[in-house]
């Protein structure tokens, strides 16, 4: 029987520990270089733009103005209305009249200038004041009228009935105000320029 020598078994020992020593990191490495390397974020940076609005005029319906412009404020994230402090610009006026409810068709830019004539006639028709302002402001940012259409397109106004009350746009026209104001080509296009009347 063969016996082994201290020395040879010491040799054996140091050797192995060595081949285990470097073993390791390479592996540890491997597994770095195989790991999945964290991806560049796909979604699109938004380029939120404010817009100011003066209320001064609307009468009895500063409180529908402002709601409509928070309905707009949590659909959308490229653009945010907010009211005109003293001294500031406003880029949206809003005035109540006797009439039907009425806008200049935007997109309205920073700087720029359109109005919305928040008219009592479809408030004395029964229409829902949110509704209307919620409407008359997605003028402003540039969308049409739709009509007729569903009350879930708010773009339909006073053609969806007196019984509609909602003031949130749909999925297509968050898109379209979404596009108008972000980083894409649509960015760039003037206001419109033409007065909507929202008689049904």
């Amino acid at each position: 029987m063969l016996r082994k020598s201290p020395l040879l078994s010491l040799l054996a020992t140091a050797a192995a520990a060595c081949l285990i020593s470097v073993a390791a990191p390479a592996a540890a490495g491997a597994a770095t270089s195989a790991a999945p390397r964290p991806q560049a974020s796909d979604d699109v940076s938004v380029q939120q733009t404010t817009l100011r609005y003066d209320d001064s005029r609307a009468g009895e319906f500063k409180d529908a103005v402002a709601a409509g412009a928070e309905s707009w404020n949590a659909a959308v994230d490229n653009v945010e209305l907010v009211p005109a402090g003293p001294g500031e610009h406003a880029e949206i006026t809003v005035i109540a009249t006797d009439g039907w409810p009425q806008a200049v068709l935007g997109p309205v830019r920073p700087g720029g200038s359109v109005w919305i004539e928040f008219g009592r006639q479809a408030v004395r028709e029964g229409h829902d004041t949110t509704r209307i302002a919620a409407h008359e402001m997605g003028h402003s940012l540039g969308l049409p009228d739709t009509k007729p259409g569903p009350c879930s397109q708010l773009m339909s106004g006073a053609s969806a009935g007196v019984d509609c009350d909602n003031a949130s746009p749909d999925a297509q026209e968050r898109a379209r105000v979404e596009q108008l104001y972000g980083s894409g080509s649509a960015s760039g296009l003037p206001a419109d320029g033409r007065v909507l009347v929202d008689a049904p």
